[in-house]
């Protein structure tokens, strides 16, 4: 009999905000895949459930195993790779499997998850991609990007590539069926480039692999694409995009630049919005973590994060390492604040607190532009993170 694999978080969710507000860490977009989608497909079990907390449970629901079956938790924060697959298919009931120092997987009978194991802990060699900190969706995207387009294309023939577009390493670019891919310039020569399903790529698009992105996207065109670039199912891009992520249903549709940064659901981009990515004196740039109420080193570069749900307006330019948090909307002829709380309404200058029936009005308005529902487990998530 097949285990029962379950992902879970840990207690390390909370220095993810402000994704982790409104998702389980598994379910991330790193690469051309989510977290739970990687494992889905390195160990052909699907679905595979999450272990989140409580208010995100009805949303992201836990599928529990029959009694006396083996569950495998795997740490949802880590990537898969070979040498872990390898050594989950070895670990029997009640043995655990660290990686310095952290649980990464536990096999249990059931569904008791807080058993204490009595056998000795087995330490996993080499290192692991692990996402702890917001920054690191873009520091892990081009190895991911890498790691899934050879997950997905395995054994597989890509769409044929139209002959108005220039191509460059041909055997890196794969097209899903339905995508339209028209006069541009695809150059998988450093990394390769994945087109999902019903994905469209406009006339006189420049990208540079890794690059990927997923069913119904659309490239608008003279996008400039460098890698490593993650656009999500059904979001909208345009403009000079490098090294950056964007999870489902957003929107970036106009000129300016965004790099090294991370844009969650439902997100919307006003024209000519901008973002920083390094500071003029080169120096580390620091990010605020709204669990530790302190500013963190995330390295050289890192551009905006923004939570889902959240929007600026046009000609909006944030300064370097910028976090906006869940269903903000960012006006103003100023430069935002480095940290904008989550529901705040308005620029630098007398900013508001975006009323909480009005944030959920507005989100189910953006969700039906796109054909989805503001569902009650969105209510439930919004309220959860509103009251704090």
């Amino acid at each position: 009999m097949n285990p029962h694999y379950i992902l879970f978080d840990t207690p390390e969710r909370d220095q993810l905000f402000p994704f982790s507000h409104t998702r389980p860490v598994a379910a991330f977009r790193v690469g051309l895949l989510t977290i739970r989608e990687k494992w889905e497909k390195a160990l052909q079990a699907s679905p595979i459930s999450y272990f989140t907390m409580d208010y995100l449970q009805e949303k992201f629901p836990l599928a529990k195993a029959p009694q006396n079956d083996t569950t495998i938790l795997l740490n949802g924060h880590v990537l898969p790779s070979a040498p872990l697959l390898k050594a989950i298919k070895n670990l029997e009931k009640g043995q655990e499997l660290y990686s310095n120092g952290r649980l990464i997987v536990k096999a249990i009978n059931g569904n008791d998850f807080f058993a204490t194991s009595a056998q000795p802990r087995i330490d996993l060699e080499g290192d692991i991609l692990r996402i702890d900190r917001p920054w690191h969706i873009t520091w892990h995207n081009d190895q991911a990007i890498r790691d899934d387009f050879a997950l997905l294309t395995k054994d597989r023939t890509s769409a044929p590539i139209s002959a108005t577009n220039r191509v460059f390493n041909a055997a890196q670019v794969f097209i899903e069926p339905g995508a339209v891919v028209e006069c541009s310039m695809l150059n998988a020569t450093t990394g390769p480039i994945y087109i999902g399903k019903d994905a469209q790529v406009m006339e006189g698009c420049l990208i540079r692999g890794p690059f990927g992105m997923g069913e119904g996207a659309v490239l608008k065109m003279g996008t400039r694409i460098y890698g490593a670039t993650s656009i999500g199912n059904r979001c909208v891009a345009g403009g000079e995009i490098k090294n950056s992520v964007m999870f489902d249903h957003s929107n970036k549709g106009h000129d300016g630049y965004l790099g090294d940064a991370v844009i969650g659901e439902w997100c919307n981009l006003g024209a000519n919005t901008s973002c920083s990515n390094m500071k003029n004196n080169a120096q580390e740039v620091r990010i605020w973590m709204e669990a530790k109420e302190e500013a963190w080193p995330a390295g050289n570069k890192c551009g905006v994060l923004m939570g889902d749900h959240s929007r600026c307006g046009i000609n909006t330019m944030f300064n370097t390492g910028t976090v906006i948090g869940v269903s903000c909307n960012v006006f103003g002829s100023d430069f935002p604040p480095k940290y904008v709380p989550s529901f705040s309404w308005g620029g630098s200058q007398n900013r508001e607190r975006y009323r909480l029936e009005e944030a959920m009005r507005d989100a189910a308005a953006w969700m039906e532009l796109k054909g989805r529902s503001f569902s009650n487990a969105d209510k439930q998530i919004f309220e959860h993170i509103f009251r704090g």
